[in-house]
């Protein structure tokens, strides 16, 4: 099979190339780091490099060629950030890919999205892909909306969405990283009581569920699926865990929820009031997660594309880590 892979050269898209490659399929990854791109090229990936939120050239379009399978990794996932750039991002970008998979005449489109989309300042456990969508949280999931919408309009494409929850694994330097960093620099909010949970998806389990997408067959296209680890594992358990790993521990301070969120917003808005807009060190978003459970149903996916998580925690953390101090 002769795939495309957008966003090769991050943190997901540069696994399932080295996957795709290894299991015998012809990958053509596409992404901006070009250092990164050459590493591709020495596992055998033909990369090409390309920002897809910039239109395609007809001449960037000859050089992908034909493909079966185009994969959509590539997006600017972030809490904090202006709603143009996201917009740019993820839904021009998503825009011209689509535009480049009709190029390659690919059978099947798969879109990475994000559960950022179901988003509530309340417990969500269980969610599954047909909840109503609220009004998006913020300009990221915002853009995701939107872009979804495109992609399930794509209709010739036949295209599925997947919306991995939380994906963490060595080579991450968002998700973990990001809260051990915090951990770090001071007491982390501890609220309503600590009781949120939410899933994590280790990497790999991501990577098996976009090829159980690619190989799914013509009648589930039009389909969304939620990815991740079937464990809800308690957020003050991973926090603790994972800063474990780092050699930190964890300090907590009990704030009520509506005062942490009242400081949140007002951190926004004075952050927004000043030139280059610095991202506050607590989003209203972040606080939300570490606020209030948010848990996937994978049964749809388990059910009408085989997925299936293989990596608990403890060992996802175990491979994360390497039996080092810095994932």
């Amino acid at each position: 099979m002769r795939v495309i892979v957008s966003g090769a050269t991050g943190f997901l898209g540069n696994r399932l190339c080295a996957f795709l490659q290894e299991n015998g399929h012809e990958v053509i990854g596409l992404g901006r780091n070009v250092d990164k791109g050459r590493h591709l090229e020495a596992r055998g990936t033909r990369f090409v490099s390309v920002d897809v939120s910039a239109s395609p050239s007809e001449s960037m379009l000859k050089k992908l060629g034909h493909a079966d399978v185009f994969v959509h990794a590539a997006g600017l996932s972030s809490a904090w950030g202006s709603r143009a750039t996201f917009l740019q991002a993820n839904v021009a970008g998503t825009r011209h890919a689509l535009t480049m998979a009709r190029a390659a005449g690919v059978r099947r489109f798969v879109f990475i999205s994000s559960p950022s989309v179901t988003f509530r300042f309340s417990d969500q456990a269980d969610l599954r892909e047909d909840t109503h969508l609220p009004i998006p949280v913020n300009a990221y999931a915002e853009s995701k909306q939107i872009a979804e919408r495109d992609v399930l309009a794509a209709s010739d494409l036949s295209p599925i969405i997947l919306r991995p929850r939380a994906i963490y694994g060595r080579g991450d330097v968002a998700l973990l990283p990001r809260l051990i960093r915090a951990a770090e620099k001071g007491p982390l909010p501890f609220l309503r009581g600590g009781r949120a949970s939410t899933n994590l998806t280790y990497v790999d389990d991501v990577v098996r569920g976009i090829v159980c997408a690619m190989d799914a067959p013509q009648e589930i296209a039009g389909r969304t699926y939620n990815i991740a680890g079937d464990e809800a594992l308690p957020l003050r358990l991973i926090i603790e865990s994972a800063a474990a790993r780092a050699g930190i521990k964890v300090r907590w301070r009990a704030i009520p929820w509506p005062l942490a969120l009242g400081a949140a917003r007002l951190a926004e808005a004075v952050a927004l009031l000043r030139p280059d807009k610095p991202e506050p060190v607590m989003t209203a978003y972040a606080l939300g997660t570490l606020a209030f459970t948010q848990t996937l149903d994978i049964s749809a996916a388990q059910r009408e594309i085989g997925f299936k998580p293989q990596i608990r925690f403890e060992q996802g953390l175990h491979r994360t880590f390497g039996g080092g101090l810095t994932p």
